[in-house]
């Protein structure tokens, strides 16, 4: 019997806010990213084992690692503006 089995990250963008990137100084898009760690049988991902989340800025590419937390607070700030 033949088992193919692995694992793949699946990203989503859960949220976009606007301020100062901490790495190039411009006032640009951050993209608050959620990466699933997914386990796969025959290439179907069947179900998350790690979870994290990132802030991603739109014009440099930086990357700053965020709590589940700080990424649910962007989301509730976000409902807010509008």
């Amino acid at each position: 019997m033949l088992l193919i089995f692995g694992n793949r990250i699946i990203e989503n963008i859960v949220n976009v806010v606007s301020f100062v990137c901490g790495y190039c100084n411009v006032q640009a898009s951050q993209d608050v990213v959620r990466r699933s760690n997914r386990f796969t049988l025959f290439f179907i991902p069947l179900f998350a084992f790690s979870t994290k989340y990132v802030n991603r800025c739109t014009n440099c590419g930086a990357e700053t690692v965020l709590s589940a937390g700080q990424a649910q607070h962007s989301i509730a700030w976000a409902e807010k503006q509008h």
